[in-house]
């Protein structure tokens, strides 16, 4: 992979924020566990999502058998202790945040689409800026959907069991309207469980969950690239990332700095410097 991969990885960054104040001590290429005691606690804790101005951050948290978004703020010191954001109706399960280049949140929720709707399903939702949230109905089916993530010219990827298997879709917006998902294929998908994608502010690689044989664990983080408009086999990310258990929830910091994921039951971090060994490959 060309050197401007990488380039891109850091520059090209959904918000490119250089405002966010890290916690100490920041990683190298040796994973570390984010916010212990504030974030990472003795409960499942994922997903990573800094707001645009990198002075809020957000994670899922299972409580009480939901699925909750926290909230932790920069008072100008540390890091505050989390609190469920009021951005999400806490009456049902919420998850997965993740925002736009516009700034728009993104997530999940297993919330009834109408009245009349009875499916114990996920689906995505966006919050526009001073809005309420709205389901993306073009992306959305009567199964579940997980995990958005969205590249800088407003595409959308996720995860959907519309199919009868857990893969990978896309969809393209044009014109501020998203056409209808598409599989992404043999390549990435597998006869195992796909889901969690993260893919590059301008589309050059993808990293996602697998289930996949031959893995570290139970589900493992792999990433691919595109050439000329394909998608190349996914490879494995290995031990810095991977463990015996499950890897799921990548997402990068606003300024493309390091590199996010869940693991053991933690939000985890790593510079993003660990990339650019896989786009030199």
């Amino acid at each position: 992979m060309p050197a401007l991969t990488y380039c891109c990885l850091v520059s090209c960054s959904n918000n490119g924020s250089s405002s966010t104040m890290y916690p100490a001590p920041e990683p190298d290429t040796i994973a570390q566990v984010f916010l212990p005691g504030i974030v990472s606690i003795d409960t499942l804790d994922f997903n990573a999502a800094f707001s645009p101005d990198g002075k809020t951050f957000y994670f899922s948290r299972s409580h009480n058998r939901k699925y909750i978004i926290l909230e932790s703020k920069y008072n100008g010191k540390a890091w505050t202790a989390p609190i469920p954001s009021p951005l999400f109706d806490t009456t049902y399960s919420n998850a997965d945040p993740f925002f736009s280049q516009e700034g728009d949140l993104y997530f999940i929720s297993n919330r009834p689409k109408d009245l009349s709707d009875s499916t114990d399903d996920y689906d995505i939702y966006r919050l526009p800026k001073n809005g309420k949230p709205e389901r993306l109905d073009q992306v959305n089916s009567d199964s579940t959907e997980y995990y958005v993530s969205l590249s800088n010219n407003g595409n959308i990827y996720f995860a959907s069991y519309r199919d009868g298997n857990l893969d990978l879709y896309m969809s393209r917006k044009t014109a501020g309207q998203y056409e209808k998902p598409v599989n992404l294929g043999p390549t990435i998908n597998s006869s195992a469980d796909e889901h969690d994608p993260l893919i590059a502010p301008d589309e050059s690689w993808l990293v996602f969950t697998s289930g996949r044989p031959g893995g570290l664990g139970e589900a493992d983080l792999y990433i691919t690239f595109s050439k000329n408009g394909q998608w190349l086999l996914p490879r494995n990310m290995g031990e810095r990332i991977n463990t015996k258990t499950y890897e799921y929830c990548p997402n990068l910091s606003p300024d493309g700095k390091y590199f996010f994921f869940s693991s053991e039951s933690d939000v985890k971090w790593i510079s993003s410097k660990i990339l650019k060994e896989y786009a030199a490959e």
